[in-house]
């Protein structure tokens, strides 16, 4: 079975059709940067760029990088223009897709949802965290395989500061952070995170986890697990096509 997943990230918008027997994309996936600024029609404009690539006609699954509720209203934007906030996601994103059934869902937990069913949190209980680090921090968490949505864990305080600004990806280049040093930050901001929730397992994902072997081992003081997400970052596409068929668009 196919359905098309679209991941758009606060620096591009990528998609694919998804296998979703096998819980991989189908296709190579596409991508076109997200526009600057990153306003609802833009945006859209560049989700109807991905799907139209690849002559997509049936239902889609797409993430969002914030708060998204009732499946639809976008609730935060930190790392897309403000004009998203309160937008309806869904009948924006259909309309200019001429129609086709949309499922919006926030990036972390649709990435979560795919590496919980078909990646490195297969069959795990208790509390398992996924944590993307990307443009921002986003999270996803889990108890005993059942996803608690819209947990936004980057925006925890950290050092005085939203944790995305000192420990994501973007900040790592931004302010040309060697490994050992990004590594220090992350270490804080996992053992924040460790102290509210307890998890006995960590999923390190985003666009960050393929270069795992340069970090994970640099990462110390946490009690719980961490591995690298296996489905590194196509989990979000195969997320938004899994959330797709679970809210019976598919």
């Amino acid at each position: 079975m196919q359905i098309f997943g679209v991941d758009i990230g606060g620096s591009g918008i990528k998609g694919a059709p998804v296998d979703l027997d096998r819980g991989d994309l189908a296709q190579e996936r596409f991508k076109v940067l997200t526009p600057q600024p990153s306003t609802p029609d833009a945006v859209a404009d560049g989700v109807k760029e991905v799907v139209e690539h690849y002559g997509w006609t049936g239902p889609l699954g797409v993430t969002f990088p914030g708060v998204v509720t009732n499946g639809s209203t976008i609730r935060t934007a930190a790392n897309v223009d403000k004009g998203w906030i309160d937008t309806d996601a869904r009948a924006l994103l259909g309309e200019r897709l001429g129609g086709l059934p949309v499922t919006v869902v926030n990036d972390a937990d649709a990435a979560g949802v795919a590496e919980m069913h078909f990646g490195a949190g297969r069959d795990r209980k208790g509390t398992v965290i996924l944590v993307t680090f990307g443009t921002g921090i986003g999270s996803a968490l889990f108890i005993d395989g059942v996803l608690v949505p819209n947990s936004e864990l980057g925006h925890l305080e950290l050092g005085g500061h939203d944790a995305e600004k000192r420990a994501s990806s973007k900040a790592k280049e931004d302010h040309d952070l060697t490994w050992e040093h990004w590594a220090r930050r992350v270490s804080k901001y996992l053992a924040h995170v460790e102290m509210l929730f307890s998890p006995e397992l960590f999923i390190i994902g985003g666009g960050v986890s393929r270069k795992s072997e340069k970090f994970l081992h640099l990462i110390h003081g946490i009690k719980a697990e961490i591995v690298p997400a296996q489905l590194q970052n196509n989990a979000g596409i195969v997320g938004a096509a899994m959330r797709a068929v679970e809210a019976g668009e598919a």
